[in-house]
């Protein structure tokens, strides 16, 4: 299928798969299940939090890829993309870039997590303060929980997805990268 323009970040050209809409709702609709079923909030407030936490899911993604592109700025073969497919994005490098040593793929591969961490700090600080915050007397008592879920859906997609997630060599993630240029 084809995949749709997105326009252009940071000097990147977007483009997303028909998959990663479709998982955009799936998150949207599985998070909004989880508020209503597990977490007690109200149908709408489930709805609006699934819809954010789907969308904070996807500017993740686009961080970490930012910290990609700034990791191979600084190598001197920046990437020219990012491709959004499934939950996930692919950096996308010249098809004309030279072979490069090693140092060079680690270098790129490190960035995306390296922000990622940055993100996961900002979360857990976001989720400790809402926490701490909100009290069951608040004037909008259904907002507080939709806060601090979103908030600790936000630190712990950025930690075990972006983060550590990044790391396990699954074949397509930094890690893999890592593993296959360690040495070369």
């Amino acid at each position: 299928m084809k995949r749709i323009e997105l326009g252009h970040i940071a000097g990147l050209r977007l483009t997303a798969h028909p998959s990663a809409w479709l998982t955009l709702l799936v998150i949207w609709a599985v998070l909004a299940v989880i508020g209503v079923s597990v977490l007690n909030l109200p149908v709408g407030a489930a709805v609006v939090g699934g819809l954010v936490a789907a969308v904070l899911h996807y500017a993740s993604e686009m961080v970490h890829q930012l910290g990609h592109s700034i990791a191979a700025r600084q190598t001197g073969y920046p990437m020219s993309g990012v491709a959004f497919w499934g939950p996930l994005g692919l950096s996308v490098y010249p098809k004309d870039e030279p072979a490069l040593p090693g140092r060079v793929h680690i270098k790129r591969a490190l960035g995306g997590p390296l922000l990622s961490l940055v993100l996961t700090i900002i979360g857990l600080l976001l989720y400790l303060y809402a926490s701490g915050t909100f009290t069951l007397g608040d004037a909008e008592p259904h907002l507080a929980p939709v806060i601090i879920w979103v908030s600790l859906f936000f630190f712990l997609d950025n930690l075990l997805v972006f983060t550590l997630g990044a790391f396990l060599p699954l074949g397509f993630t930094d890690g893999s990268t890592i593993l296959h240029w360690w040495g070369k």
